[in-house]
Parts: C-alpha cells; sequence; structure tokens
C-alpha cells in the first residue's frame, strides 16, 4: 500500500488522536517556551572579580552621574556600574529638556510653583521633593552646561567630563541582579558582565540605586532596556515600593509601531535644551479612554482627524489646567466643563521632551498614533523606593535611591512640569550622593560571608545549569499580551485586574523559576523577566486597591475622585511569609519604618 493511499484509509478517530498527539507535543516543546537549553559556555568557567568602595551607585543616567560626583566630591571611594554605557542607558539618550528654575526670570516664587504642582496633580506630589526640584535645578543645569551637556546631540562625552577629571571608576555593560543585606544594612551588590563570561561581588558601605524606571519591553518607544531591576532587587531585601498603579501614556504611531528611531529619531538628534516654569497636567490615559468608548482611530487625538462625537466620564482635569482642544469631552460631570474637561487635554508635545503623554510621536508625523508605547511604566519619580526623608534614602539603612528609582512624587502621579523628569534626576541625584558619603563615612567596610557570596553566584549562573526550561523571550511576550492590553492597564476595573492577576501569578511561581539562558545575554533576559513579571503583580494589585480615580489611575468601576479615603500612596512591601504587602501612606506623612 503506498503512503497516499494508508493516508486515505486513516479514519477520523484515527486522525483526531494523531494530531492531538501532535498539538501537545507542540505546547510542550514549542508554542510554549519550553526546550532544551543549548548552552554556548560552561557555568562551571564563570569567574568571578571582588570590588570594595564606600558608595556604589547602580545606574549610568542623569541621576547616575551627579550621584557618583557628588559622593566623589563628598569625600567617599566611589564605582559606577551601568548596565549599559554611561549617558546612553535608559531614556538619557531620549531626555533633551531640562527645567530650570531661575528666580530672576520666574514670575512665580518657589512657594507658587509648588502649590500649583499640588493642585495639578491633585495632592499626589510630594511638596518636599517638588521644592527642590525648582531650588536646586539651576544649579545643576549650570554644571552640565560646563560640562558640554547642551553642545551635543549624545550624553557620553559630557557626562565622562567630571568622571574622568575626578578618576571614577566606571563598569559599562553588568548586570546587577541582587542587592545584599547583612545585619538589617546594605552591605553590597553582585551581577554578571554581558561581555565576558564574569560574575561580579561588590562591598559596599552605601549603594545609591538609579536604575530608573521600567516597563514591559513595548514596541516603539525607547524604553526597553529599563525592566524594574532596581526596584524589583530592593523589593527582594526588604524595601518599600510605590507609585505602581500609575500609567505613562505615550504613544507611537501606528504605522510601522516598532520602529523606535522612526517615531523618536528626532529626540535622539536633538541637542538639550532649558525650558522655565509652565505647569500643566498631562493625563495620557484620555487618549485610552476615548480608544475604549469609541474604538479606533481616535478622533480628536493627533492624526485622529476632529472630535465628532463627545465622550462623556473618562479622566478628570482641574478647570485650572484644561486646555481648549475642541468640543467638551472627557471628565465627571460637574468638575469643570460640563460634562467637564477637553479631549486632547494635555495633548501637544512639549518642547524638549519629545511629546506629552497622548502627544504625537517626535518629528511632528503624521497619521494615527496608536497607544501602549510605554506600557508598563508609571509617571516620572513616582515611582519606586518609598522615600523616608528628603535626602532620598530608603527604609533599609545604607540604600538610597535617585531619579526614577525614587518614588519621590516630585510631580505626582501625572505629569505636571517640562523638563522636569531630567532634572529632577540631577538634583535627586546630587542630593544622594552627598548624604551616601556622609553615611558611607560613618559606617564600617560591611562583612559579607563566603558562604553567602557563593550562594548568590549560584542562583545568579542557575539558569545557565538548566538543562531545559521556558526560554525568556516566550515569557515576556506572554506577559505583554496579559497586561499591555488597554482594557487590563489603562482602563481598569476589578474584574480584569484580577483575571490578569492570576495569569502573572502563574508565570512568577511556575515560569519564572524555570526560565533558561545559554549565554549571557540571554542570562540577562532571564533576570529582566523576573522583575517585570514582580512589577506586573505590584501594578495590579496597588491598581485594585486603590478604588478611585485619580491622575493617571482610571477605574471604570470607581470613577470619581475619593478624598475622603484614598489622599493616600500606596506602599507595596515583602512580608515576613515573602507575600506582597500593601500599604496606604498619607499624602501630608513620611512612611513608617
Amino acid at each position: 500500500m503506498t503512503a497516499s493511499a494508508e493516508k486515505s484509509t486513516m479514519n477520523r478517530r484515527e486522525f483526531i488522536a494523531l494530531t492531538a498527539v501532535a498539538t501537545g507535543e507542540l505546547a510542550a516543546f514549542g508554542m510554549s517556551g519550553w526546550a532544551q537549553n543549548k548552552l554556548e559556555l560552561d557555568p562551571d568557567s564563570v569567574t568571578n572579580t571582588d570590588y570594595v568602595t564606600d558608595v556604589l551607585v547602580v545606574g549610568g543616567g542623569m541621576a547616575g552621574l551627579f550621584a557618583a560626583v557628588k559622593a566623589h566630591d563628598a569625600g567617599a571611594s566611589t564605582l559606577i556600574v551601568s548596565k549599559g554605557r554611561l549617558g546612553s542607558s535608559g531614556l538619557t539618550p531620549f531626555a533633551k529638556g531640562f527645567f530650570t528654575y531661575d528666580p530672576a526670570v520666574e514670575s512665580m516664587s518657589i512657594d507658587e510653583f509648588t502649590n500649583a504642582i499640588s493642585r495639578s496633580a491633585l495632592g499626589t506630589n510630594n511638596p518636599v521633593y517638588t521644592r527642590q526640584l525648582a531650588e536646586h535645578s539651576l544649579a545643576r543645569a549650570k554644571e552640565l552646561r560646563e560640562w558640554g551637556f547642551f553642545d551635543q546631540t549624545l550624553a557620553n562625552r559630557p557626562f565622562m567630563v567630571p568622571i574622568q577629571e575626578r578618576g571614577i571608576p566606571l563598569i559599562e555593560r553588568v548586570v546587577i541582579t541582587h542587592l545584599i543585606k547583612e545585619n538589617g544594612k546594605i552591605a553590597g551588590a553582585a551581577g554578571f558582565r554581558l561581555d565576558a563570561e564574569e560574575t561580579i561581588t561588590i562591598v559596599a558601605k552605601t549603594i545609591i540605586l538609579c536604575t530608573g524606571a521600567g516597563a514591559f519591553k513595548p514596541n516603539g518607544f525607547p524604553v526597553c532596556d529599563l525592566t524594574h531591576d532596581g526596584t524589583v532587587m530592593a523589593y527582594q531585601i526588604g524595601a518599600k515600593v510605590t507609585g505602581k498603579e500609575w500609567n505613562d501614556g505615550h504613544t507611537t504611531r501606528s504605522v510601522n509601531p516598532a520602529a523606535c528611531y522612526d517615531n523618536w529619531g528626532d529626540m535622539f538628534n536633538r541637542i538639550p535644551s532649558t525650558n522655565g516654569v509652565e505647569v500643566h497636567h498631562d493625563l495620557g490615559v484620555d487618549l485610552n479612554y476615548r480608544a475604549y468608548v469609541t474604538g479606533n482611530p481616535v478622533s480628536g487625538g493627533p492624526g485622529g482627524g476632529p472630535v465628532t462625537e463627545e465622550v462623556a466620564g473618562g479622566p478628570f482635569v482641574p478647570e485650572e489646567f484644561q486646555r481648549d482642544f475642541g468640543p467638551p469631552s472627557g471628565g465627571p460631570p460637574g468638575e469643570g466643563d460640563a460634562p467637564g474637561g477637553r479631549p486632547d487635554r494635555g495633548g501637544g508635545p512639549p518642547p524638549g521632551e519629545g511629546g506629552a503623554p497622548g502627544g504625537p510621536p517626535g518629528g511632528g508625523m503624521a497619521g494615527s498614533t496608536m497607544g501602549g508605547a510605554s506600557a508598563g511604566m508609571a509617571i516620572h519619580k513616582a515611582e519606586g523606593l518609598v522615600p523616608v526623608d528628603d535626602r532620598c534614602a530608603s527604609n533599609i539603612p545604607g540604600l538610597y535611591a535617585a531619579g526614577d528609582a525614587l518614588g519621590s512624587y516630585m510631580s505626582g502621579g501625572i505629569y505636571t512640569q517640562i523638563g522636569s523628569s531630567l532634572a529632577g534626576s540631577a538634583v535627586q541625584g546630587a542630593i544622594a550622593g552627598e548624604a551616601a558619603a556622609e553615611y558611607a563615612a560613618q559606617s564600617k567596610v560591611p562583612a559579607i560571608p563566603d558562604t553567602r557570596l557563593k550562594e548568590i553566584i549560584n542562583d545568579i549562573l542557575a539558569p545557565l545549569r538548566r538543562e531545559e526550561g521556558y526560554g525568556p523571550a516566550w515569557v515576556t511576550q506572554t506577559l505583554q499580551g496579559i497586561m499591555i492590553p488597554n482594557f487590563v492597564l489603562y482602563i481598569k476595573r476589578a474584574a480584569m485586574l484580577k483575571a490578569a492577576l492570576a495569569f502573572v501569578e502563574e508565570l512568577r511561581d511556575h515560569h519564572a523559576p524555570m526560565l533558561r539562558a545559554a549565554n549571557m545575554h540571554e542570562l540577562r533576559l532571564v533576570f529582566e523577566t523576573r522583575n517585570m513579571i514582580l512589577s506586573a503583580e505590584m501594578k495590579l494589585r496597588a491598581s485594585l486597591m486603590r478604588t478611585e480615580s485619580r491622575c493617571s489611575h482610571y477605574r471604570l468601576d470607581y470613577p470619581d475622585l475619593d478624598e475622603e479615603n484614598w489622599r493616600a500612596w500606596i506602599n507595596i512591601f515583602k512580608g515576613d511569609d515573602g507575600s506582597m504587602q500593601l500599604e496606604k501612606q498619607s499624602f501630608d506623612s513620611w512612611p513608617l519604618q
């Protein structure tokens, strides 16, 4: 009997059984991301190098630069470790607008500026850090100008000027995976090199996290290297984290949305500039709400044509900060314009920042835009470690954070001042650097047991030793499919948040522990994927807990402000049993330590 004849005589039951087996094999070994680990190196041949320093700065962006410079100038031995290149890490190449408050020019006093930010932020800002931004921004801009920052498009050369002048050690292309705590205090960190088969361990009296924000590796926005690394490492050793319910709303164009340079290339090629006071209220979720109600393309959005119909409900904007982009739309009835608000509120691109949330991508490209380009990232300065004082300290002695790694709420749960993101990183980096140097001067070099260091190195290399497992890219794609949809991350309601949380818990418990890596690059992806999974859990739990709508957090089932119960931030910490715990912190208080 020929092969073709044999196929023709196969009955329906046999065919179904055969295809079921084949499908099962695909699910188990292909489509599920599970596969044999095809190792490209010998994990047992990976070497280790030890370092000792007073102050360890993790991160090579604007905050990391000033943290290292000011710590060194205060007399501390300082080491910088960066996952990328100094001045090219995270969003640094994209950040070109720098806010400066010049009392000789501005008609608004610092008190008036701080109060205006608080009104726009609906109380979500920390006025202590808002004031610091205004008080120190001009001095930081002056130093940057002396180093040549405002004379060229790329930040690496001007950033290297003060580092080389001071001889500050710099280690680039290193992924820090573990923060180490001994006797209740920070003691060091560990990680691995991307371009060599080598782990590194660092004993440090104090650490400043300048690791930036984080996202879920979305398409079309230059945020793919930021995966909440600092936040999650600190959470794992007991630090409190805040700001996870807020959402950045930057868009990208709908044509070739993953072409990051096509969408934002003009920002990379722009020479940085400064700007003064312009308090506004950039939501970023306005267009998400309109898209949820009307579908796409969004009328009133960039490239979306004129508004053709009103949309009831939606995020609230104080009347003082509404902009007239067309007929009334969005916002709760009775608040501001009836029914409240304006479409595209806060819409156009702010000078030097390449497009406000909801605004068009850089370059003013024509055509419709799409959301989710920065999915997983919260508002700059509203997400990260909880500060316990005005000097960027966390609840763990010796551990500091600055810039987007510090949940300082400098601007609150909304974008309120053009250029404040970059300026705030410089200001906070300097403050944290000086504070860390003072702490280090009063501290002894920590002692970390060799057994503890060996345990950490084994944990770092474990995915390389795994004979089979899940690929990090597949798990990341699964996480993106769960978290990035508009009806989960931006336009929220309890049922969808709980459903997404169930999936994320499955990834956390069953997939993350079985991630494999064949080389040092895949090892990086393993740790980034784990970090994003935990951050997703934080975002979902915080979004469920905040039963109101405020600033960039919008709940369909709780669409109104709740001033009685929710004049508070949400802090997240790891419980004694390992579970994720959440607590409220009143807007007008520092956290309980």
